[in-house]
């Protein structure tokens, strides 16, 4: 029946539900913008050229292109649910996501990641997963759950799930570690693909880590590592979100030889940015200004992110296709008038046209009270003196730099420390930052990268530790100490990682923690909050910390 119905329109003797009339349009099988009628019946796209609707609307001065699509985030790391991420980023034209869910999973496990499922049901836009590989990420982390091969096994076969996630044990792959070949082959064997995430991985290091069947690569921060990778069959997904920016650094990648395996993606992202800016709309416009051509940048924003996952029938405006539509009133500056959603109207001059499922109370419970420590004062920082490794700051990357030794916090440095909070086993690793910038007080917070525990820098222990058991009377989130006062604070009570907060003011809150960071001395060049999350991530060269101790990430190996 359906079929009949698409056949009658798509030939002209029916008229459709929606028609798009006078639409300049994006082919992405041309990579060309071209001009017809756009006919919508049942949620999918008839046909292309004059067609006749019950509803039609008039797209003179406007073009049409695919609606836009994230090849890789964690939505826990907006510090907003789901559905508040929904409801901005769709006003900003996208229309499915691919997630995933680590971050949750490392606190939670199986239970977090059923409850972002959940979460994510009936909401405008389509989230698709990716199942959490590494959790926990490396041998030198404690985080709160294990998720093994069979229970990866499991998630492969629900329903919106593609894949394997960035396999971040990169050394273990390239080492013949059983169980993360276990975890590849198991994706493999299913139907599903395997996201990378290999920084800095070159030569037969690359080709072992390639040949296993990863066929992605988000960590690319060079033109040369990029062409690498492109070179060895894989998918280069280009990002820019709030921590990590490596757009301008991959933009020659987007020439007419080998734009085509590339997508774009934010990773992270903070709902301020998200709101003002946008999401992947940003990435465009921003490509554009630039100098890439708009049918390229547009392509990378949609149809190659459904490539590249095997989204059959998503992506494109052709025959068949899903009606999810962006309408642009400029294409170079990526302005979008009105987002369609199955060729239903979802958004429209920057605001959602449709209600939002309120989550229960129920839902939530499996997310809630995950702060747990053992016997945590200020003494718990002290360090008699001893020197302990220092980490450098890369501004605007995630990659960090060895800075020798040192005993105590000034000149520059700062004492940093990561507890344990899952599992109160009491552990804390400490060790000094360099280039963060804070001259007075602490910053804490329970979004540490990836095992989540806590993670405080400051300059006296007092208002570190002031900082830390906060974070445990409010059940996760952020928090800025000064004299022994808590100066400013966005609790995060959904795992420690969300807030139960609209974005505009969980904004709000954020803006105030970071001006009140800046204030105390925060390097301008430093986001305080989602940098310092980064240093306790093992994966990322050259040197993290996490409740072990400090981490040579090259070596792989804690350091004495």
């Amino acid at each position: 029946m359906k079929h009949n119905r698409i056949l009658s329109v798509a030939l002209g003797d029916e008229r459709a539900d929606l028609v798009l009339k006078n639409a300049q349009y994006l082919n992405v099988f041309t990579c060309e913008f071209l001009r017809g009628d756009i006919a919508v019946t049942g949620g999918r796209i008839a046909g292309i050229g004059s067609y006749r609707g019950k509803e039609e609307v008039d797209c003179t001065g406007k073009t049409v292109v695919p609606g836009l699509i994230d090849g890789h985030i964690h939505l826990e790391s907006s510090l907003i649910s789901p559905a508040q991420f929904a409801r901005a980023a769709v006003a900003h034209g996208t229309t499915a996501l691919v997630t995933d869910p680590h971050e949750i999973a490392n606190v939670c496990g199986e239970s977090g990641i059923q409850y972002m499922l959940r979460a994510t049901r009936s909401l405008p836009l389509d989230v698709y997963f990716m199942v959490s590989s590494c959790v926990p990420c490396s041998p030198f982390d404690e985080n709160g759950c294990t998720l093994g091969v069979e229970t990866i096994r499991s998630f492969l076969t629900q329903e919106r799930v593609l894949g394997l996630a960035e396999m971040m044990n990169y050394p273990g792959v390239v080492a013949g570690d059983r169980e993360a070949l276990e975890k590849i082959e198991c994706a493999l064997a299913q139907g599903g693909v395997v996201d990378g995430h290999a920084p800095t991985l070159s030569g037969k290091q690359l080709n072992a880590y390639v040949a296993c069947g990863i066929s992605s690569d988000h960590e690319t921060t060079t033109l040369a590592e990029a062409l690498e990778k492109l070179r060895l069959g894989q998918w280069i997904m280009i990002r820019e979100g709030t921590a990590a920016k490596n757009l301008r650094a991959l933009l020659p990648l987007l020439e007419e030889n080998t734009f085509r395996r590339c997508l774009f993606c934010c990773d992270d992202i903070h709902p301020g940015e998200l709101m003002a800016q946008g999401h992947i709309d940003r990435i465009v416009r921003s490509a554009i200004a630039q100098g890439v051509k708009p049918e390229r940048a547009y392509c990378c924003a949609s149809y190659h992110a459904a490539l590249r996952f095997g989204l059959a029938g998503i992506g494109a405006i052709a025959p068949g296709y899903a009606a999810d539509l962006t309408l642009l009133d400029d294409v170079s500056k990526a302005e979008v008038a009105a987002v369609y959603k199955r060729g239903r109207l979802v958004a429209q001059g920057g605001a959602l046209t449709v209600p939002l499922e309120e989550e229960t109370l129920a839902n939530r419970k499996a997310v809630l009270g995950t702060v747990r420590l053992k016997d945590f004062s200020v003494q718990s920082l002290d360090t008699h003196g001893r020197p302990l490794p220092v980490i450098g700051l890369v501004p605007h990357q995630l990659v960090t730099t060895k800075e020798g030794t040192a005993s105590a916090a000034g000149d520059g440095l700062l004492k940093l420390a990561v507890i344990e909070r899952h599992k109160a086993t009491g552990h804390i690793g400490i060790c000094y930052l360099k280039g963060y910038g804070l001259r007075s007080g602490a910053v804490a917070t329970t979004v540490a990268h990836d095992s989540h525990n806590i993670i405080v820098t400051g300059t006296n222990d007092g208002d570190m530790a002031r900082a830390v058991l906060r974070l445990q009377e409010t059940g996760g989130g952020m928090v800025l100490a000064d004299h022994g006062e808590i100066v400013c604070e966005l609790p995060l009570p959904l795992a420690g990682l969300m807030c139960d907060l609209d974005a505009e003011t969980a904004q709000q809150r954020l803006t105030d923690l970071k001006q009140a960071a800046y204030a105390l001395g925060v390097s301008d060049g430093v986001d305080p909050f989602m940098t310092l999350s980064f240093m306790s991530l093992p994966v990322i060269p050259h040197i993290k910390l996490t409740t072990l101790g400090a981490v040579d990430v090259d070596a792989f190996r804690l350091l004495p």
